[in-house]
């Protein structure tokens, strides 16, 4: 599609039925599809934050990292106490090889639910990420031109 191409009709259904289908095909291991459909549904429903949450949760898992950080950041806009908003930034940042900004939103996270270990070992690993980059001389907020391996 080109940017004077029209936009293709939306699915059939209304923004709460793109939403369940969607989850529904996020649960099911198919998270491309789930981010076209929960992306119907978010541009309907701007602020729902369930919206927006799945749509994050589909494009992180699609690894669409960029998309994902985008919108795990509009959670955190519209809301800075979700712990959960803040950890699927801060993974997605990890993602981007943006360790030190990464390791804010995992601390953030960390913080509000030190019940949550997946919470404090992302964070842990990402410091330690730093740590390495720092004892090799290398950058520690990371090389956008660097490979990932």
């Amino acid at each position: 599609m080109t940017a004077d191409s029209p936009r293709p009709d939306p699915p059939a259904g209304e923004a709460y039925d793109w939403f369940r289908r969607g989850s529904a095909l996020l649960a099911s291991g198919n998270p491309e599809a789930a981010a076209e459909l929960l992306a119907w549904a978010a541009t309907e429903e701007p602020t729902a934050h369930s919206i927006r949450e799945a749509l994050a949760r589909a494009l992180f898992d699609a690894r669409r990292f960029t998309e994902a950080a985008r919108e795990f950041g509009l959670l955190v806009e519209l809301a800075p106490d979700d712990d959960y908003a803040q950890f699927g930034l801060g993974m997605s940042l990890w993602r981007l090889r943006q360790f030190p900004t990464a390791a804010d939103h995992l601390a953030m996270a960390a913080v509000m639910r030190p019940d949550r270990p997946e919470y404090a070992n992302a964070l842990r690993q990402v410091r330690a990420t730093i740590a390495a980059r720092e004892d090799a001389g290398m950058d520690p907020a990371g090389d956008p031109d660097e490979r990932l391996s």
